[in-house]
């Protein structure tokens, strides 16, 4: 019988990947010690749900931390020591120094094996007045609970939102549908600026649609107020800015990785900013690993370290430590950021390379604005949008974003999973998807926005998007655009400097067209438009593009600019 001690783990923070690295090591041996030091009193929570609960869409708090120390000590043996914060490591010495901050005594303890899930912490931007009552970040249970008090026991008319990311929209949807009026104030161009500005832009419009103060390319001077709470907020400069009226803020400017211990521990700092680790969690200080948020991933198309904070990864990232630490042999596979979020009436998703990531990249990019109901409109479908992002070389999906009432979840899984295992466009319209009218169409919209893809980069039918177009007529370039709709459609709107010739009289006047010249066909959404684009190809023009999105997303476009 062996007489060598246990093994002893110690993790430090316990939101999901500490708590699944210390449940997947502990599933794989019973000899184990393990312990999770947590500063917070909440383990295991839900940091996503926390709007939902300043809302009132989540009605208690416990629904967002269903795991308490107890639970987990009887479900793992698992000993975690809430309110208990590590102050300092000694990757030397292999051991931690611990605060237990009811009393503020300190204690050491050693291990064998460090576990680092020590997350995020919110950026706060040194404002002044950022420090006054009713100026509150989002990031625990703790915060959660704090303003949804401070709503719900005094009148809180009018928030401002500092920030438009993840966090900032769905506290600006909840306090919105609270009745109150919201203010968001984002520095940059759009909201949701992970997006590309031209899928951005129609988030912008959903929020102004439900009366949200949208303020754009701002930044925020100061914080107005005195001791009994927050008053306002300076827009501007300190000296050419106005004040907008605020009971309550939300400071959402982002986050960065908690790196305090592991800069004491002496591990690489990767250049996301994050703990630099290998495919199982590795640092390169030996015995000390590093999972969650607090550490690096790669991007599974292009290779490259990558930090994308998502409750998501922090669970995978956590299982696979917690195997390794234990002998097993999982690996982190990468991600490709892949996320969704409500706003308001419509789901907000997106997976792999954006157009402006995949140019940057070094990827010459075939681009389609694909709008297609996500079912048939007599069973209730609702227009959604995907944007798909192509390899024009190898024909590989790199990335997609979808915008949609309904079945945008659906989509972006798909193609998610399509981007995962290295798909070609083509492959998409063979995917052999579920079909009923109650959920989807016959062609699904993922099978559409595969064979347009491919048409487009066989050459059969390429594309051009709104921003190509009127780049290139800005450049001089002599492009002539054509109108294929009926007089009803184009009645209501079209795209400027275009020519009508509805579809069943193009082949009669084509001869009012130069065949020479760039020729830019377009209908409402694009599926005319490509049946007018075959047309001019059959009769000898040598370039006929069909506008992506057709006049719809060339509208909603020119709207954002």
């Amino acid at each position: 019988m062996s007489t060598s001690s246990p093994l002893k783990i110690v993790v430090v923070g316990s939101v999901a990947a500490g708590t699944s690295a210390a449940a997947k090591a502990r599933r794989n041996t019973e000899t184990a010690r393990i312990t999770v030091y947590e500063r917070d009193h909440d383990i295991s929570y839900s940091g996503c749900g926390l709007p939902y609960f300043v809302g009132g869409e989540v009605e208690t708090i416990d629904e967002l931390t269903p795991r308490n120390a107890a639970w987990f000590k009887a479900r793992y043996d698992v000993d975690v020591r809430t309110g208990h914060e590590v102050v300092v490591v000694d990757a030397a010495a292999q051991s931690v120094t611990v605060r237990d901050l009811a009393t503020g005594n300190t204690f050491d303890d050693t291990y064998d094996e460090l576990i680092l899930a020590t997350g995020v912490r919110s950026v706060v931007p040194p404002l002044p007045g950022v420090d006054l009552p009713g100026v509150f970040r989002v990031r625990t249970p703790s915060d959660a609970r704090a303003i949804r008090a401070w709503v719900e026991e005094r009148p809180v008319r009018r928030a401002v939102v500092i920030g438009a990311g993840y966090i900032g929209l769905e506290m600006t949807e909840q306090l919105t549908e609270r009745g109150v009026e919201v203010t968001v104030v984002e520095a940059l161009e759009h909201a949701m600026p992970r997006m590309d500005a031209d899928m951005s832009a129609r988030v912008d419009a959903e929020l102004r649609k439900h009366d949200v103060d949208l303020r754009l390319g701002a930044r925020v001077a100061a914080i107005e107020g005195d001791e009994a709470g927050v008053t306002g907020v300076r827009v501007g400069s300190a000296d050419d800015g106005d004040t907008v009226p605020a009971d309550l803020v939300i400071v959402s400017v982002g986050v960065r990785p908690n790196l305090e211990l592991a800069e004491q521990a002496g591990v690489t700092i990767g250049r996301t900013g994050a703990i630099a680790v290998d495919r199982q969690g590795r640092t390169d200080v030996a015995h000390v690993w590093a999972v969650g948020d607090v550490a690096e991933s790669f991007n599974l198309i292009t290779g490259e370290p990558a930090w994308v904070p998502l409750g998501s990864t922090a669970n995978k990232m956590g299982r696979i430590t917690g195997d390794a630490i234990t002998g097993g042999t999982l690996e982190h596979r990468g991600i490709l950021g892949t996320s969704i979020v409500r706003v308001f009436d419509v789901a907000v998703a997106q997976t792999g390379l954006t157009e402006d990531q995949a140019r940057a990249a070094g990827y010459d990019v075939e681009v389609l604005h694909n709008i297609k109901p996500d079912r048939p409109e007599y069973l209730g479908g609702k227009s959604l949008l995907i944007k798909a992002v192509a390899d024009r070389a190898s024909g590989r999906l790199l990335g997609a974003q979808a915008i949609g009432a309904s079945g945008a979840d659906k989509r972006i899984d798909i193609l998610a999973t399509a981007i995962t295992y290295g798909a070609d466009v083509a492959d998409l319209f063979h995917l052999d998807l579920a079909y009923s009218p109650t959920y989807a169409t016959t062609k699904d919209p993922v099978h559409y926005t595969g064979m347009a893809l491919e048409n487009a980069i066989r050459g059969s039918a390429p594309l051009i998007t709104p921003v190509e177009l009127e780049r290139r007529r800005a450049d001089g370039e002599k492009v002539q655009v054509v109108d294929v709709r009926s007089a009803k459609d184009r009645a209501k709107g079209f795209v400027d400097g275009s020519v009508h010739i509805p579809l069943a009289e193009l082949r009669a006047r084509s001869g009012e067209l130069d065949p020479a010249a760039l020729t830019v066909t377009y209908c409402n959404k694009g599926v005319t438009g490509n049946a007018g684009q075959n047309v001019l190809r059959n009769l000898g023009f040598e370039q006929v593009v069909n506008l992506s999105g057709g006049n719809k997303n060339y509208q909603a476009w020119a709207a954002g600019r």
